[in-house]
């Protein structure tokens, strides 16, 4: 028995979502495995090898004519640049999370981004909030609060992380490019940066590429792959599903984040920063609830 043509592709959607938020989700995991490894080669070897691996799959697909198309297109390529220099250093703040033990943090960082989507809307697209979305701000507002008063300090990592995805993702909207060859040309943009690092470790012995033994160098090219994987996951969910379904599917990265540092990392967790989850989890339900009343009103038409 075959399933309907509209029920199938959205059963399609998930599982593309669940495996795009599920890699996501279990990413702490992957890179504990490489914890010997310095933050900053790792986020070499990630866009290095993630880089070929787009290639490669740019290459299967016969894709190249429109990724250079898109690359000569005005104004492209620098936007593609700042979004790349946005992502590189998200990808070097929850690297060195992982380092340091700190998954609690970045996975209230991931939790944070949507309220931060909010908020860039209002600011900087000059979008109009309604009731739900400026409670679903105040609450956000208040957790980072409870945090400096409650702890003595603010989140600060949490806050990167959550402040520089949201605004990756306000560059990104902005740039007519698909997915994965968007991926190549930010990767590739930031090769000046990364190839001036991993020169000036050679010149002082160490080779960021090549300096690791054979399980390691292969987990780093691992990690190129698992860079590009569930961006072209997440692409083709969001070709299946509505806007409603897919924001609610984000919300499974942070989940698998903080469920693996509390049950797998054994990391700490103060009843005070509970109280800031709390509040954060509150302000997602009132902004997923706005997102799916919008979604509802907007589908008759």
């Amino acid at each position: 028995m075959f399933l309907p043509v509209d029920k199938g592709k959205t059963l399609a959607g998930i599982g593309f979502g669940l495996g795009a938020y599920g890699i996501w989700g279990f990413f702490p995991l992957f890179f504990r495995q490489l914890g010997h490894v310095a933050p900053l080669d790792l986020l070499c070897n990630r866009a290095v090898w993630g880089c070929v691996f787009v290639s490669l799959v740019l290459t299967a697909r016969r894709h190249w004519a429109s990724t250079l198309a898109a690359a000569r297109r005005p104004g492209t390529l620098w936007r593609l640049t700042l979004a790349a220099l946005l992502v590189g250093a998200n990808w070097l703040a929850f690297l060195w999370a992982v380092d340091q033990h700190q998954v609690v943090a970045s996975s209230l960082g991931y939790f944070l981004t949507p309220l931060v989507n909010v908020l860039l809307g209002m600011l900087v697209l000059k979008e109009r909030l309604n009731a739900k979305e400026w409670g679903s701000v105040a609450l956000a507002v208040a957790a980072v609060g409870n945090e400096f008063f409650t702890l003595g300090s603010l989140p600060w990592i949490s806050l990167f992380l959550g402040t520089s995805f949201g605004l990756y993702g306000l560059v990104r909207k902005q740039v007519a490019v698909d997915a994965i060859s968007g991926l190549w040309l930010e990767t590739l943009s930031l090769m000046p940066l990364l190839g001036a690092y991993t020169l000036w470790q050679a010149a002082h012995g160490h080779g960021v590429l090549t300096g690791f033994d054979g399980i390691t160098q292969a987990l780093l090219a691992a990690a190129g792959a698992l860079t590009a994987l569930p961006l072209m996951l997440f692409a083709a969910a969001t070709q299946r599903l509505n806007l409603a379904t897919v924001g609610m599917l984000m919300y499974i990265n942070p989940t698998l984040q903080f469920l693996t540092a509390v049950l797998i990392f054994d990391e700490p967790l103060q009843p005070a920063r509970l109280g800031t989850f709390a509040l954060i989890w509150a302000g997602l339900l009132l902004y997923s609830w706005s997102g799916w009343t919008k979604y509802r009103q907007a589908r008759p038409a």
